[in-house]
């Protein structure tokens, strides 16, 4: 299901027709996604395609919350995809510019606890991103959402 984002420039960049699902590529460059892989695969032990299902799912993640400010929805990725988003947001200028692209300017902070949340917002995360229209790679949330996740809840930021 298909949903209107609060978000022009998020909507602008909804992946191609023919694809039941937004593509999160189509928001980046193919030099940034290439160097933000590899560095996944520099600074963890993961393959090609395991750095890929990360990224694009920090993507989603950010891009979700991105859509989904100021409505309080306390979203947060559980660790695995929160690597992935630390590896986008570390690289700062590409970060501040994509949240003056789709953000409409405001940076998008990250605002870590040091207790886990045990609240399911996990996966409410995850159910909040296929319903703006991303693919949700399962696995990669399930796998620790028992702990949840780290991320401040019920402000503007992840």
């Amino acid at each position: 299901m298909a949903i209107a984002l609060e978000s022009p420039a998020l909507a602008a960049a909804a992946g191609p027709e023919s694809s039941p699902f937004r593509d999160q590529r189509s928001f980046v460059t193919p030099e940034l996604w290439n160097k933000q892989v590899a560095l996944l695969m520099r600074d963890y032990p993961y393959d090609e395609v395991m750095a890929t299902r990360v990224l694009g799912q920090a993507y989603a993640y950010l891009f979700t919350a991105m859509a989904s400010r100021g409505k309080g929805l306390g979203l947060t990725p559980g660790h695995i995809v929160d690597i992935g988003v630390h590896t986008v947001i570390l690289d700062t200028v590409a970060y501040a510019e994509l949240c003056d692209r789709y953000n409409g300017g405001a940076f998008l902070h990250h605002v870590p606890l040091v207790d886990m949340k045990a609240d399911g917002s996990v996966m409410r995360t995850a159910h909040e991103i296929a319903v703006q229209g991303f693919e949700v790679d399962l696995p990669l949330w399930q796998a620790d959402s028992a702990d949840c996740g780290p991320c401040s809840p019920g402000n503007d930021s992840h």
